[in-house]
């Protein structure tokens, strides 16, 4: 999207949001038996659809490194995938400031493989995911989030606080209502993007506030429910990497729906 074409589009801003309720926040623990069993279904996982093993950047959330998405990166390896880190240390946030060094980082993965990338992104990952495809869309292939909240509102997450502290980027309620008409980094990543788009999220996500992260569909777009799954379990959740390989295996320049079926179909909820 061009920036005179994103200027002119009302700002993605969800009213009336609030973080998701504490027991939930409590029960991100949870994530270690997501993990659990994904190992033990390791078998069953690598008999998800395998693509053309094209290059996958992994972008890790707020505060995470590259440790993080180490379980995705192997599981993408596993299918034949050229999985890649995103080799810049610790996630402290900043959209803006990042945005020159991430793509520095997409375009020396295209660079190295003579092909485009997908690129997957955990929370605060997949904005920045989204990110890339808004500014380099012909070296972007397609764009899977996990968890992630496209809402400017400042109520959207338990961690919107401690992200305003640490990335010096974020809006107070006042701040939001007075910039409201203003075109804003964040509006570029909540809206329409050129290339294949997957939103995964729970409605049990104890981080982020699960309509944060709801796109618009359209030809291109979809969103995804995995029952259950846990925010700090996205990246490790065996319905989740069963999707993200289904979104992988999709050849280039396509896009056709996610069928909810499979030995995790009961995971999934309704489109």
């Amino acid at each position: 999207m061009t920036t005179t074409a994103w200027q002119n589009v009302t700002p993605h801003v969800h009213q009336g949001l609030k973080p998701p309720n504490r027991l939930l926040w409590l029960a991100e623990g949870r994530s270690m038996w997501e993990l659990g069993f994904s190992l033990t279904a390791t078998p069953v996982l690598l008999t998800a659809p395998r693509g053309d093993g094209h290059p996958v950047l992994v972008l890790p959330g707020f505060l995470a490194s590259d440790a993080s998405t180490a379980p995705l990166r192997a599981y993408f390896k596993l299918l034949g995938y050229d999985a890649r880190a995103w080799d810049l240390g610790r996630n402290f946030g900043g959209v803006q400031r990042m945005r020159a060094t991430l793509l520095r980082r997409l375009r020396s993965v295209y660079e190295a493989t003579g092909r485009r990338v997908s690129v997957v992104g955990w929370s605060l990952g997949g904005v920045y995911a989204r990110l890339l495809a808004v500014e380099a869309p012909d070296l972007v292939r397609s764009v899977i989030t996990l968890g992630t909240p496209f809402s400017r509102s400042p109520h959207a997450s338990n961690v919107s606080d401690l992200y305003r502290q640490i990335s010096g980027e974020g809006l107070t309620e006042e701040e939001l209502e007075l910039e409201m008409m203003l075109p804003h980094e964040f509006d570029r990543v909540g809206h329409d993007i050129d290339v294949a788009t997957t939103s995964i999220y729970s409605k049990l996500d104890g981080v982020v506030d699960w309509r944060a992260s709801m796109l618009r569909p359209n030809g291109w777009t979809e969103n995804i429910e995995v029952r259950g799954a846990s925010h700090i379990g996205l990246g490790v959740n065996a319905a989740v990497l069963w999707v993200v390989a289904d979104r992988l295996a999709q050849p280039d320049g396509t896009f056709r729906p996610f069928r909810r079926r499979g030995p995790f179909a009961l995971a999934y909820g309704r489109a």
